[in-house]
């Protein structure tokens, strides 16, 4: 299930970080943990909303495919985006161009070469876990 050590670890990191707002890579982020997420992935980018909105923070969640069941746009304080294309790199793609319009923005990846445009670019970046590991310390 959880790593313990590695939520240990991106807690603390967790704990020194101000995330400002949250632009988050939700298939990376589904994908950090292997607890059956491929089964059912509608059910899994659910689990994740409902964990975000447990925060009560506004933050923005972008997703490869539509689903049918979670039209895009403003789902309380989560503002659900997809990728604007198919193929390789879309919702990275999506994801650098929100940014651009979001001051404070925090990405939530741990896809290397989108942290790697993303810190270039001067915005702050935090992995997976530890955007997890945040969740999990806030009860969510």
């Amino acid at each position: 299930m959880v790593n313990r050590a590695a939520s240990a670890a991106g807690l603390r990191l967790a704990e020194r970080a101000t995330l400002g707002h949250p632009v988050v890579d939700g298939n990376n982020v589904i994908g950090a943990v292997a607890d059956g997420w491929w089964r059912d992935r509608p059910t899994a980018v659910r689990r994740l909303l409902v964990r975000m909105h447990c925060l009560g923070e506004p933050a923005i969640l972008v997703l490869d495919v539509p689903q049918a069941d979670l039209p895009e746009g403003v789902h309380g304080r989560v503002t659900v985006c997809y990728a604007t294309r198919r193929g390789r790199d879309a919702a990275d793609d999506r994801i650098r161009e929100l940014v651009a319009d979001v001051p404070d923005a925090t990405v939530v990846t741990s896809d290397r070469a989108l942290r790697r445009d993303i810190a270039a670019a001067g915005i702050a970046v935090i992995g997976a876990r530890t955007f997890l590991a945040r969740l999990d310390a806030a009860g969510c």
